[in-house]
């Protein structure tokens, strides 16, 4: 029991340390965020589809009133990964990630709505002291600065990937998650199609390796380990235990992008760490 814990803990955490190579990928690929999240998907998507035929799993949506809800999963993901990266491109990896992380107190809320369970208190505690870490984390900026739009777009982007996890949850017990996030990008590049002919895409080739890595690593691989990883927590326990993605982030900015952080950033991101130590200890006890 004890090791299947460890197990699953390390699993969380691992997807989280993927999807944190976001931050640093949104940054630095040249191109309009609508343009690089339909490259995203497309890419994600023949990766998925390879993996699912070779390892069997099976692609069948086992009922038709899954299809709406599968659908309205796309769009949010869409919608979270385009102002996500618009958070990115106004401010930085920083500021675009933390803002993001505002996402737990969301789904702490939203989550007895969505799935009929008695609300947690603990998870709101747990929340607000992300909150802080978050606060203590962003510098001071002016109300005109585009580091504030940054932050409005990241949590616009939080209350959609909120949305979504909520949405998918009711379903990890019956399908795969990597059918699930199939399906998901599979949305993403239908209905961002568009873009291809009302945007710039030039500058593709250049930014080929960059785009194949955020595909793979950050999105096939990440985001289907994070949606297999609920089926083993509540989604308020795996957004809590995910909030360390925005320290995986500022570190890989660091080390790729020069963008040093400050002590606010230490302080800060300790006290996030904190939280995601807690609630490991809580879920593990339960």
């Amino acid at each position: 029991m004890q090791n299947n814990h460890i197990k699953n803990i390390s699993g969380l955490l691992l997807a989280t340390f993927f999807i944190s190579t976001s931050g640093v990928l949104g940054k630095y690929i040249a191109m309009p965020s609508e343009v690089i999240v339909w490259f995203r998907s497309a890419f994600a998507m023949v990766f998925l589809y390879v993996f699912c035929r070779f390892k069997k799993i099976d692609l069948t949506i086992q009922s038709s009133r899954h299809l709406l809800p599968f659908l309205i999963g796309g769009v949010f993901m869409a919608a979270h990964w385009i102002t996500y990266f618009y958070a990115l491109k106004l401010s930085n990896v920083a500021i675009g990630m933390l803002s993001l992380y505002t996402f737990p107190v969301m789904i702490a809320f939203l989550e007895p709505l969505f799935l009929k369970i008695k609300f947690n208190p603990i998870h709101i505690v747990l929340g607000l002291l992300v909150l802080v870490g978050l606060y203590i984390l962003a510098p001071d900026f002016d109300i005109k600065n585009t580091q504030v739009q940054g932050v409005l777009f990241g949590l616009f982007s939080a209350l959609c990937y909120s949305i979504r996890i909520l949405i998918l949850k009711q379903y990890v017990e019956q399908y795969n998650g990597v059918m699930l996030m199939f399906y998901q990008v599979l949305v993403i590049t239908i209905i961002l199609v568009p873009v291809l002919f009302f945007m710039d895409v030039s500058g593709f080739q250049e930014q080929l390796p960059y785009l194949l890595l955020l595909a793979l690593l950050t999105t096939a691989i990440g985001h289907s380990l994070m949606v297999h990883s609920l089926q083993f927590f509540s989604a308020s326990t795996a957004s809590i235990i995910s909030s360390i993605q925005p320290i995986f982030g500022i570190i890989l900015a660091f080390i790729f992008l020069n963008e040093v952080p400050t002590w606010n950033t230490y302080i800060g991101g300790s006290l996030i760490l904190a939280t995601v130590v807690i609630e490991s200890i809580r879920s593990r006890k339960r």
